[in-house]
């Protein structure tokens, strides 16, 4: 007679899924990966085509998501915290849900980071074959995977040191650049003429529609925060370390992304091309006219790519081995050797060029059919982060209360508001022709891999 696993979540393994990692990640690592993590490849690159769309309520788009970012991060950090785990979200969807949760969430997860490895050397080959034409894209790709893939193969500390010096670098030009932008605004800086108003004058210029199509791509443009959650596992302090990062996590959210669009929006004018064709950062300073700097930001804009890269191939060989851990996956990705889950970076660096490979071989038919399947997952993992917290938080005050370090805000109001806000988004994907395609597809994926998770369990418990 099978066993009601499913209703029985409790029976996940414990914190024990790490035991085997080194933890050679400190509290500087942690705190940069954070800081990082929220300056991505998104913010520098994608963010065009909210302005465009949106025009200056693209202030207003990014500080909605924005906000429900917020709760998703202060949702994941209480669980975290209390649970310190390389699966994260997938280890607490485990616990709190059953097995096919953690599966379900950690297996689509895992396809959207291997997908991005791709599409991040793909992105920045293109930087780089600017600046040297002539030169294949794919080499340029095969040789960052090789670089990064040798890193993380190495240890969890090298991974740590790329990410902090990529991070340090990131922060301090996104910083410059406000800086710079505040001081043209305010008609402080040599050379240029304060903008007023004047670019801001057309606030909703799509009208509503226009701030749903930002406000969709702003959402997507927050991908990354998780990685510190995952990162937390194999620190010296897991609990400090991810109480750390979600409570700093308001402030570089407003500053770094909301500050950033409105200097943008107030700087340049909205409907430019430049926004879309080089960027909206560098879009700024060729408008600033300050001699190089669109240059360099063209570099901090390469740097941001490989770190998002690295951190990728990290998260998704540390998801992989959760799971394996757990019971999710083929053995072989569990081997740890020198404190890391080689077979599963390998196998995360693997995946990833061969996105690259479909990107030159099937670029009309199999590639965007990939690119359409990972395009909602993002929602669909804070998804299950909401129901989760839902569900372990009253599981921790009752049995666990000292575990409850970090504390989701007014609990549980806040956890429905996110959820409802989610639900919201998944609406308006479904009711834009740009974005449907790729809710349908991502929920198709889902659908499977709940249902093999959800068979999986059954088998699992039948044997029991």
């Amino acid at each position: 007679m099978p066993s009601s696993t499913a209703e029985t979540p409790t029976a996940t393994p414990p914190e024990a899924d790490d035991a085997s990692l080194s933890h050679g990640l400190k509290q500087r690592h942690l705190s940069m990966i954070a800081l990082g993590g929220v300056i991505g490849a998104g913010l520098f690159v994608g963010s065009g085509a909210a302005i465009a769309a949106a025009g200056p309520s693209v202030v207003i788009a990014y500080t909605v998501s924005g906000l429900l970012v917020m709760l998703v991060m202060r949702m994941l950090g209480e669980m975290s915290a209390a649970y310190p785990s390389s699966g994260s979200f997938s280890a607490h969807a485990e616990r709190a849900i059953g097995p096919w949760a953690g599966f379900t969430a950690g297996w689509a997860f895992w396809v959207l980071l291997c997908t991005a490895v791709g599409l991040e050397g793909i992105g920045a080959a293109k930087i780089v074959t600017g600046w040297l034409p002539g030169t294949p894209e794919w080499a340029w790709v095969a040789l960052f995977m090789v670089v990064f893939c040798a890193a993380n193969l190495a240890s969890v500390k090298n991974f740590g040191e790329f990410e902090f010096w990529f991070a340090a670098l990131k922060v301090g030009a996104i910083t410059l650049f406000l800086v710079l932008g505040v001081l043209a605004i305010a008609g402080f800086l040599p050379g240029t003429d304060a903008p007023g108003t004047s670019n801001l004058d057309d606030f909703l210029p799509h009208g509503s529609q226009g701030l749903v199509i930002g406000l969709l791509a702003s959402v997507f443009a927050y991908g990354g925060l998780e990685t510190v959650t995952i990162a937390a596992a194999e620190s010296e302090n897991p609990v400090k370390g991810v109480a750390g990062a979600v409570r700093t996590a308001m402030w570089r959210i407003a500053v770094f992304y909301i500050g950033s669009m409105a200097v943008i929006v107030t700087l340049v004018p909205w409907d430019s091309k430049e926004l879309v064709e080089k960027g909206p950062y560098v879009a700024a300073l060729d408008h600033l006219g300050i001699p190089g700097a669109a240059q360099l930001m063209k570099v901090v804009i390469l740097v941001a790519l490989l770190s998002a890269m690295n951190a990728n191939i990290y998260g998704s060989s540390r998801i992989a081995y959760s799971l394996v851990q757990r019971g999710q996956g083929p053995k072989a990705l569990a081997r740890v050797s020198g404190g890391a889950p080689r077979i599963a970076v390998l196998t995360s660096c693997v995946c990833g060029f061969i996105c690259v490979l479909l990107s030159y071989w099937r670029p009309d038919d199999v590639f965007p059919w990939l690119l359409n399947m990972i395009g909602a997952v993002v929602l669909v993992v804070w998804f299950f982060i909401g129901v989760s917290q839902l569900r372990l938080r009253r599981r921790l005050a009752r049995e666990e209360p000292e575990k409850l370090v970090v504390r989701m805000w007014a609990f549980p109001f806040l956890t429905w508001v996110a959820l409802a806000g989610m639900a919201a988004v998944f609406v308006l994907m479904a009711r834009q022709p740009d974005t449907r395609v790729q809710l349908y597809s991502t929920g198709a994926m889902t659908l499977v891999l709940a249902v093999v998770g959800y068979a999986r369990q059954r088998a699992r418990g039948s044997g029991g």
